[in-house]
């Protein structure tokens, strides 16, 4: 790893909001759930989740999710569970949906935790979920369809999302607990030796200061460990 890219991958883990997620709630088409997955990564995301239903969509969704380094996608089964346990560590879970409660999704207060539920791309939002969320967010529309494809829609309740955590200084300062940014920042930035570890069961290397691994000793041993 050069120095260039470990301060670069430093400078994004300064940046990631441990408190802010959203839940693909049955999104299903891989360039939806590729494009979701890109912007939350460029809003600082580091955690979304993802409801998938057991079938041939899952497979496809996973090849997708797969292909993104730098943001952890969490398969669950159903949304409701998710939204509890969300619920029960603070964060306002909103959902993308309209109804009668709904508001501007420019009306929310984004700084606080919070994570974004986006429905299906066909049916949106189910019964289930609309119950359980805190919220539900509209984009208000000027023209004669009544919603935006699932993937713009995440990227513009986002954008709002990041310009509010921007204004209240959210990334200015890392937010990661010390035990979890060092994880991350070895696997993002050694990902080879980081597989080799977690294969053998052995703690990743101390890093120096330009993020090079400082016992070589140890290195060595680990490599001809998986020879």
């Amino acid at each position: 790893m050069t120095p260039e890219r470990y301060r670069r991958i430093c400078e994004t883990l300064d940046r990631r909001q441990p408190d802010l997620t959203v839940i693909m709630d049955g999104v299903h088409k891989p360039h939806n759930i590729a494009a979701i997955v890109r912007t939350c990564d460029a809003v600082g995301i580091l955690d979304v989740h993802a409801i998938l239903p057991n079938n041939r969509a899952r497979m496809a969704a996973g090849t997708a999710m797969g292909s993104q380094r730098w943001v952890k996608v969490h398969k669950h089964e159903e949304s409701t569970s998710v939204i509890r346990e969300l619920q029960g560590q603070g964060v306002q879970v909103l959902a993308a949906h309209l109804s009668d409660t709904a508001v501007p999704y420019r009306e929310v207060d984004y700084s606080k935790p919070t994570a974004l539920l986006l429905g299906t791309e066909k049916f949106g939002v189910s019964d289930e979920a609309a119950a359980a969320v805190d919220q539900h967010v509209i984009i208000p529309m000027m023209g004669m369809v009544e919603s935006f494809n699932v993937s713009v829609a995440a990227a513009i309740v986002l954008s709002e999302a990041c310009e509010q955590r921007r204004a209240k200084g959210l990334y200015d300062q890392p937010r990661l607990d010390a035990q979890r940014y060092q994880q991350l920042l070895f696997r993002w930035g050694h990902a080879r030796i980081a597989r080799l570890c977690d294969a053998h069961g052995v703690p990743y290397p101390e890093l120096d200061e330009e993020g090079q691994v400082k016992d070589s000793a140890a290195l060595t041993a680990l490599l001809q460990k998986s020879e």
